[in-house]
């Protein structure tokens, strides 16, 4: 008499994976069946397999589609990490040592990504046009997640906090910079101190989000308590409101730099100057496929310098 496999030692074969993918993605059977290019009740029978083996139930049926469990949300993330290395394995290891196809996922914030990856994007296009660049833009409280979860091959950004479990290479230096109008009365003097920004009405990203803590510290340091007149989520708000006379905006050099609106200064604040590294942030322990590495080369040997306009 057969038993049913106990879900300890349970082990899920490719079929039971593809068709679990499939139905979750396409919430019906029959779609599934014919992606597979199976029957609809060959595609029952894996998913029942796999429920039985499991010992959880992974869909509820209704009269016109299949809803996942929680039990299926949780599985869907190990059985595409499976099935992605099983696909990336049968592909073809010598087009994807020869670099003649294949994929590349990175995690960038949006700002970063603005800033840094259309031209990187365009010059890998050219030398390696089999290669797909797929873009995670993620906000920097999710960077990290993104390249410990394996989500993405690398990331390209500033990790706020220390992370023991990634590494990080250097790709460019960036420091907080003060933004202006050139009629502001701060845009004749030459060296700009935090101390000089008391009494002025402060631009900045929100409390807890990407550099606000560097710029806290900053000022504390300095002994100065600003006057924050905006809290803004984007860097592209702050540039405007700069534009517009809303205040003075403390952001990145590197995007202020790169900003296109026309009558700003750029000016490196001073005492203390708060420096930080734009990094290619990659797991510890992990490694980089042939078409990641080569995007990391292509990133150290020319990285996309921002513009630079008015700054010191």
């Amino acid at each position: 008499m057969n038993q049913r496999p106990s879900p300890s030692t349970f082990s899920p074969n490719l079929r039971q994976l593809r068709a679990f993918r499939a139905v979750y993605q396409l919430r019906k059977l029959s779609a599934a069946a014919e992606q597979l290019s199976i029957t609809q009740s060959a595609v029952s029978v894996l998913i029942r397999q796999l429920e039985e083996g499991l010992g959880t139930r992974l869909f509820n049926r209704t009269t016109r589609s299949l809803q996942h469990t929680p039990a299926a949300a949780e599985a869907i993330v190990v059985a595409e990490r499976i099935l992605r290395d099983v696909d990336s394995l049968g592909a073809g290891l010598r087009d994807l040592s020869e670099l003649r196809r294949g994929r590349v996922r990175v995690a960038v914030t949006p700002t970063l990504g603005e800033i840094l990856m259309p031209p990187v994007v365009s010059r890998f296009a050219e030398r390696y046009p089999g290669i797909r660049i797929v873009i995670d833009d993620c906000s920097p409280d999710q960077f990290i997640g993104r390249v410990v979860g394996e989500h993405v091959d690398f990331g390209l950004g500033t990790p706020e906090r220390a992370a023991a479990d990634v590494e990080t290479r250097k790709l460019l230096g960036d420091h907080l910079a003060l933004v202006y109008r050139a009629d502001h009365p701060l845009a004749q003097r030459r060296v700009l101190r935090w101390a000089d920004l008391a009494q002025q009405p402060i631009v900045t990203v929100r409390p807890g989000y990407g550099i606000r803590p560097l710029i806290d510290a900053a000022a504390a340091q300095a002994g100065v308590q600003l006057e924050v007149a905006n809290e803004v989520t984007f860097l592209s708000t702050a540039i405007w409101m700069a534009q517009y006379g809303m205040g003075v905006a403390v952001i990145p050099s590197a995007y202020a730099m790169r900003s296109p609106e026309r009558g700003l200064v750029v000016r490196k604040l001073t005492e203390p100057v708060v420096s930080r590294d734009i990094s290619i942030v990659t797991k510890r322990g992990g490694w980089l496929s042939p078409a990641a590495q080569a995007l990391v080369d292509l990133m150290v040997q020319g990285p996309a310098r921002p513009r630079r306009k008015n700054a010191d």
